[in-house]
């Protein structure tokens, strides 16, 4: 299904949004890692003209799922590359405001200064929540890979490191790790190699709300 750009809004206007976005995220830690306990992941899924928000709060170390919720809109915004935050936001952030649970840390299923404006759906989430969040991608969408130190390899644009690459299983292709906001690059791939388990590709506030949104997505295929 094809959607139109809601009126009055402009590419030009989102290019200077995600610049004033980008000149907002605190690429710092702004909390103590020891007092992280709890982390939520986010990830959306689609029912024709519906989208899906998961929000899943996992605790860490144990993996053990504490709290998960969703939200339902419709979709309103069309899919353009670079500007997925536009249409995955909200949901998003429908279904963070629902869950009762207090959460430390955010992974988005998404980019966050990994972006080629630096202003990837990561860093917009990160803001308006305004906690540390950490941008997962799994393809490459912009910047130029370097070379691979165990399971790690930088990702550039021109001198600038903006994300890793992450080989977090052997059977897998590498995570794409980014910030989003609060939070330095060093400790956000520290902190997605901490809440990942062995062999598996994302980390698991991720994985366990991607099975939470299918889950959705099935109950209301079938009614």
């Amino acid at each position: 299904m094809k959607y139109k750009l809601p009126k009055k809004f402009s590419i030009k206007s989102a290019r200077y949004a995600q610049n004033q976005i980008a000149k907002k995220i605190e690429e710092k830690d702004c909390f103590l890692e020891k007092e992280i306990r709890y982390a939520a992941g986010v990830d959306l899924a689609y029912i024709d003209d519906t989208v899906i928000g998961s929000a899943v709060i996992v605790e860490k170390n144990t993996f053990k799922v504490i709290e998960k919720e969703f939200a339902l809109t419709k979709v309103t915004f069309p899919y353009i590359p670079t500007l997925l935050a536009f249409r995955e936001v909200y949901p998003a952030w429908k279904a963070l405001k629902k869950l009762k649970q207090k959460f430390d840390i955010l992974f988005v299923d998404g980019n966050g200064k990994l972006h080629p404006f630096r202003a990837g759906f990561a860093c917009q989430l990160g803001l308006i929540i305004d906690k540390p969040t950490i941008g997962i991608a799994k393809k490459l969408l912009c910047g130029n890979q370097g070379k691979w130190k165990n399971n790690i390899a930088p990702i550039y644009d021109k001198n600038d490191i903006i994300g890793y690459a992450l080989k977090t299983s052997a059977k897998a292709n590498p995570i794409y790790v980014s910030v989003g906001h609060k939070i330095s690059l060093q400790t956000a791939v520290k902190l997605t190699l901490t809440f990942t388990k062995d062999n598996l590709k994302l980390p698991e506030p991720i994985r366990q709300a991607h099975i939470f949104a299918n889950s959705i997505r099935r109950r209301y295929k079938n009614i």
